[in-house]
């Protein structure tokens, strides 16, 4: 066992992935399919195999059998056999109750598809604890099912458990095979003939769930060890659920009872299922890698095959080269004479070509003078580039040979003796590069001549520079082969680099085009499409005109498609980064990328093949940056519009009010404040997108919603300010009123629509403006309720104001009257008369400035807010009603002159009237006898739920008879009392 232990370590260095189990639960299914068969005919009757106890199972393992190797990879190693001890084992009784044995592999796993970990040892071990229990469960005369493809030997012994012979050449099995039973090796088991267990080996090793060699006892000790083998089996077939293989329900719990046998032909379908679909994967990746694997071997067989090519020809050329220099006896001095007479020739050369150099570079300056009267065409383009390539070759190599010679002063000579040719070759570069900016008119001139011209000097430029590169690649790699080849040391010495030029001067008169048309474009967003025009005309011109005159390895319409893509999106992409780009031309940016490409499609581009996206995919987000832009833009508005509001009513500024053509006070800024959202919503209609329209009517909501909120919380501050205590009682006051008119006159001015007229208010309007640009399922779920209330808003807005107005009249104009009434001063004088009249120089003061539809609203204020301070005025001091005083008469001339003002306004008369019925409550409460009390309490209360008892407190102290008992009553009648709410009544106002 020791040596299998140093087998499975040598093999197993890593666990096995989910790939690999899955590989060797499909071998293992698919032997197991063929296994009934074979052992049916041979192996039950002579085969030899080998098997082992139960937990007597020989496993190669040992340390670190599934640690991980060094570099991570799993090892192939070869198979080394390995000897293993079996024992004879006999066929069982029915009646036995044995464990039942398992088929183990004696050899080696041969790679690491076949190191399998001792998942499946415990798999097995749980599959064998069920059928000892199943077996014990089961009474003995129940038959054992049959099943189809299940083999049996004559001799009753499962095909599974066949008698195996002690030999050392036992048939081969892979450690699967020995580990996890197939669902037919286990209910072949089920017939109760199962192999005893080996007498003749008392202990062996097996492979618990812990990964570690452990030594197991006699099968007859096993039962100890149940409940700890059952833990790990569970423990085990979790992991394996985890770890992404093949799920398998425990049949332990499955199979726990005798009816449950007819779960088997289920069983059976949903596992041929699993495997089904097991196979369909490992068959479909199994593919693919032998594709790719033969694909790869066949490139490695070419590539050794043109190496050895190469070496045979080089060993050949080695071989002449010795033989020639054998047979020749003076060769070395043949050889020394040649060398000699090269060297001279070389020297004569380049005697000639000092000599020449002058007149060869009088005769360039010469051409490209000529060219210089007729750049259009250039007739010397040609002869100019080959007579200046060979004399940049002259200069290149004279440099050289000199460098390596090592004469600094010669070198610095020759510097100056070729220094004339840098301007010559400036010259031609400045000629060559004008031809280049002007490509795309010289094809549409039809100077097919010129252009042809110009490709083959940039083509032969550009095979000059690859052979110059490729050069000093092998100098880098193989600087002493180099040295001795002759020709790998002539010719051009530097890169030039006239094609990276020719790319650069298409990106320069792109680049141009492309700042005329931003300028165009930041003047004129809507123009956009006009001021691209360009674009697509010099790629049409490539396409027709320009792909036959260049060599077809450019593949110049291509080359020029993705250089002007490119640039497009770095023209689009910088202007929607420029964080000061106005919103239409960032609309018409989002607009222009659907055209964008639909033109593209036109000249043959599909959107897949010009890469990047011209936008960066932004065009949600773009979207949503617009929007966010008119929703930013309309909330600084009405910010700015409320700040105007709100410093000119603090200041108390005349001029931010102003009348109308009816002579109402209105404010400046409302007319602005709609214009403005008329307009955003005429900018955001451009979008032709109802999502993006309706984000903006939304935001319009919110803010003009604020804008309400804002006002109130205005007024309010401002009113308070009269109110408070020791506050400047006069100082303003008029301006403040002056406002509170006018902010109401805003807000019916917003819902003011007048059907007879024709007028509509601005609210109206605005549904007008947005209603063809949103859905119809938004304008009825959405934009209808918040108009609604937007509507309500205004009229409670209003309201809020005159009730603002009515409160600052009686807190400023009658402080001082106010206090007297019910006192004994009251029944002197008239207070309630000078009321009305203050009543009537304030109505006939603001009822022309004011909205014909507020007069009956401030009318019914004044009424309530008179009320509410008469009936509260039974708190004030030193009030006491005594039998004998003529309150009762006082109290209907107080009201007699309060219907005297109030009647002048008939629409409101009959509501105010109605009203002024507490006053009657009120004299009740006074003069009624004490028991009668509870009973007029009891009817007040019932027609005003929301009397508050307070008050009525106030009211019976305030009697010179009060006793009490009487407000004991009162408040037992209150507390029996069970009043339904309603409409809040103006005896919620009176404490």
């Amino acid at each position: 066992m020791g040596s299998g232990g140093e087998s499975r370590g040598a093999f197993c260095r890593g666990a096995p992935s989910v790939a690999e189990r899955a590989a060797a639960f499909e071998q293992h299914l698919r032997r197991v399919q063929t296994q009934s068969q074979s052992q049916t005919d041979g192996e039950s009757r002579g085969g030899s195999q080998l098997h082992t106890r139960k937990e007597g199972v020989h496993r190669a393992s040992g340390p670190g059998a599934f640690g991980s190797s060094p570099d991570g990879v799993e090892r192939e190693t070869k198979a080394v056999p390995v000897t293993t001890h079996t024992t004879q084992a006999t066929a069982a009784t029915p009646d036995t109750r044995s464990v039942p044995t398992a088929v183990v592999a004696t050899t080696v796993p041969t790679g690491p598809g076949d190191c399998i970990p001792t998942r499946a040892t415990s798999i097995s071990r749980s599959l064998e604890r069920w059928n000892t229990i199943f077996e014990r469960k089961i009474p003995k005369p129940f038959p054992p099912p049959v099943y189809s493809g299940e083999s049996r030997s004559h001799s009753g012994v499962p095909a599974g458990s066949a008698r195996v012979s002690s030999t050392s050449n036992a048939q081969a099995a892979t450690p699967f095979e020995g580990a996890v039973l197939s669902k037919e090796d286990i209910f072949s088991q089920k017939k109760g003939q199962q192999s005893r267990p080996p007498q003749s080996t008392p202990q062996s090793t097996s492979v618990r769930a812990g990964n570690e060699p452990s030594t197991s006892k006699r099968p007859s000790d096993q039962a100890t060890g149940r409940s700890r083998r059952t833990k790990s089996s569970r423990a085990m077939a979790q992991n394996g659920d985890d770890a992404g293989s093949v799920a398998m329900p425990r049949l332990e719990d499955l199979l726990r009872h005798p009816e449950d046998l007819d779960k088997i032909p289920a069983l059976k379908a949903e596992y041929s299922r699993k495997k089904a679909a097991v196979d369909s994967q490992l068959r479909e990746g199994l593919s693919n890698q032998l594709e790719t694997v033969q694909r790869s071997i066949s490139l490695l067989t070419e590539g050794q095959r043109h190496v050895s090519k190469t070496r045979d020809e080089l060993q050949g050329i080695d071989k002449l080269c010795a033989e020639s220099q054998t047979s020749v006896d003076d060769f070395s001095q043949i050889d020394k004479l040649a060398r000699v007479q090269r060297n001279f020739e070389a020297t004569l050369m380049m005697k000639k070509g000092l000599e020449n150099f002058g007149a060869d570079l009088a005769e360039v300056e010469e051409l490209l003078k000529e060219d210089d009267d007729d750049l259009e065409d250039q007739p010397n383009l040609l002869k100019a580039h080959m007579q200046i390539s060979k004399l940049r070759d002259f200069r290149d190599e004279a440099m050289d040979q000199i460098r390596r010679a090592g004469d600094s002063s010669s070198e610095a000579t020759l510097m100056d003796y070729f220094q004339g040719l840098d301007s010559v070759i400036d010259w031609f570069d400045d000629h060559l590069g004008t031809a280049c900016m002007n490509l795309i008119p010289l094809v549409q001139s039809d100077n097919r001549s010129m252009v042809v011209r110009l490709a083959v000097v940039v083509m032969n430029e550009e095979k000059n520079d690859e052979k110059v590169r490729a050069l000093q690649e092998a100098q880098k790699d193989h600087k002493d082969l180099a040295s001795r080849f002759k020709s790998m040391n002539i010719g051009p010495k530097t890169v030039r680099g006239y094609k990276e030029k020719f790319i650069q001067a298409i990106e320069f008169y792109a680049q141009n085009q492309f700042d005329s048309t931003k300028e165009d474009f930041l003047g004129e967003p809507d123009h956009l499409d006009k001021s691209f025009k360009w674009f697509f005309n010099d790629l049409f011109v490539v396409q027709q005109g320009m792909q036959s005159l260049m060599p077809k390895k450019w593949k110049i319409y291509q080359t020029y498609t993705n250089i002007y893509h490119r640039m497009m999106h770095d023209f689009l992409v910088g202007l929607i980064d420029d964080p000061e780009l106005p919103p239409d031309n960032l609309l018409a940016i989002i607009h222009w990328t659907e055209k964008y490409y639909k033109k593209m499609s036109k000249l043959g581009w599909k959107q897949t093949d010009l890469v990047p996206n011209v936008l960066d995919n932004r065009e949600p987000e773009l979207i949503r940056q617009w929007r966010n832009i008119i929703i930013d833009a309309v909330n600084e508005w009405m910010d700015r519009i409320f700040s105007t509001d709100k410093k000119a009513m603090i200041e108390r500024s005349p001029d931010a009010l102003e009348p109308n053509a009816e002579g109402y006070f209105r404010t400046k800024t409302l007319p602005d404040m709609w214009r403005m959202l008329h307009e955003q919503i005429g900018a955001s209609s451009a979008s032709d997108r109802t999502d993006v329209v309706e984000g903006i009517i939304d935001a319009m909501f919110r803010v003009l919603k604020g804008h309400q909120s804002n006002w109130q919380s205005l007024i309010d501050e401002e009113s308070g300010k009269y109110k408070a205590a020791g506050g400047d009682m006069s100082e303003g006051l008029q301006a403040l009123q002056d406002w509170l008119i006018a902010i109401a006159n805003d807000q019916i001015a917003c819902i003011d629509d007048n059907d007879e007229t024709g007028q509509i208010g601005y609210l109206t309007r605005f549904k007008r403006d947005f209603e063809p640009l949103v859905s119809p399922k938004y304008l009825a779920s959405t934009a209808t309720a918040e108009l609604d209330a937007l509507r309500d808003g205004y009229v409670d807005l209003s309201t809020h104001c005159l009730s603002q107005f009515v409160e600052l009249m009686f807190t400023v104009d009658f402080s001082t009257v106010l206090p007297d009434f019910f006192t004994p001063k009251w029944y002197g004088e008239f207070a309630v008369k000078r009321i009305t009249s203050t009543f009537e120089d304030y109505m006939a003061d603001y009822s022309p400035v004011l909205h014909p539809s507020l007069t009956d609203i401030l009318v019914e204020e004044l009424s309530d807010e008179l009320l509410v301070r008469y009936l509260s005025a039974i708190r004030n001091r030193g009030v006491k009603f005594r039998r004998h005083d003529p309150y009762t008469d006082k109290f209907k001339d107080d009201i007699l002159t309060v219907f005297d003002f109030f009647q002048k306004y008939p629409d409101s008369f009959a509501t105010i009237k109605q009203k002024w019925r507490l006053v009657d409550y009120l004299v009740r409460l006074l003069e009624t006898d004490k028991t009668g009390v509870v009973a007029v309490y009891e009817t007040f209360k019932t027609e005003y739920w929301d009397l508050q008892l307070s008050w009525v407190e106030a009211v019976l102290r305030s009697r010179d008879d009060f006793e009490r008992s009487m407000l004991s009553a009162v408040k037992a009648k209150a507390a029996e009392l069970s009043v339904e709410r309603g409409i809040e009544t103006l005896m919620s106002r009176v404490r």
